[in-house]
């Protein structure tokens, strides 16, 4: 039996303990803390909004896709 380690044990902790914390949040605690990663996400991630912010199911391709000419190699 191979040893994994403690790494998955103490990260297997750190996740029940964050959702235990979350499930004692008042509702305006969860609502500051989605503002206070949405921000996080614009101000460092923004470049990945386009990429992750679709909702309406479709997708966008980048480049030059021509359907006529098609190479193979």
């Amino acid at each position: 039996m191979a040893r994994r380690g403690l790494g998955p044990l103490l990260l297997a902790g750190l996740a029940a303990f964050g959702y235990y914390k979350y499930s004692k949040m008042s509702d305006q605690e969860k609502r500051d803390l989605k503002e206070k990663g949405r921000k996080f996400v614009d101000e460092n991630l923004g470049g990945l909004k386009g990429v992750f912010g679709k909702k309406d199911g479709t997708q966008q391709a980048s480049g030059n896709f021509d359907q006529n000419t098609y190479n193979q190699g």
